[in-house]
């Protein structure tokens, strides 16, 4: 039996991922597989690339042979090299982490107006629990300082009192 690594379709029309799986040669593209090894997402920026690196080498140490597509995603991932003993290439390329829309929102604000006045939008939860500890925050204070402020008072109405 001959097996091959290679790409299993996923996804809607134009929005193509990949699985990389294990399967036997004569099985459809889409057919039942072996194992997944891993997952091709062609259409993001960078795209997306992840392979269990341990199966891969597995399966490349036992003959299965990957298609040209495969090939090709092993080398960008340095799974090919590292099977055939040769230099590791560079890194991928990880997308950047997406910016929070308050914070694009606020920014923009900010260019319209000159400056930034106020902040356009309080998250609930957050506001309500600082809310919630500044007034128990406020509130032992409020009852320690009265107490400080009577012990001096007493202090010196005790003083009056002697000095008379």
């Amino acid at each position: 039996m001959a097996v091959k690594i290679r790409l299993k379709r996923i996804g809607k029309k134009r929005t193509p991922h990949y699985r990389i799986v294990v399967m036997d040669a004569r099985t459809k593209r889409d057919g039942r597989a072996i194992e997944e090894i891993g997952i091709y997402n062609p259409k993001t920026e960078p795209s997306f690339i992840r392979v269990e690196s341990e199966r891969a080498q597995y399966w490349l140490g036992v003959g299965a042979q990957p298609s040209e597509a495969v090939e090709a995603i092993f080398k960008a991932s340095g799974d090919w090299q590292k099977f055939k003993g040769l230099e590791a290439p560079a890194p991928l390329r990880v997308a950047e982490p997406k910016r929070d829309k308050q914070e694009i929102f606020n920014e923009a604000l900010a260019e319209a107006h000159g400056s930034l006045k106020t902040e356009a939008v309080t998250a609930k939860k957050t506001a309500k629990k600082a809310e919630k500890k500044d007034d128990a925050a406020e509130a032992p204070k409020a009852e320690e300082t009265p107490k400080a402020d009577e012990a001096p008072k007493a202090d010196e109405a005790a003083a009056e009192t002697t000095e008379a």
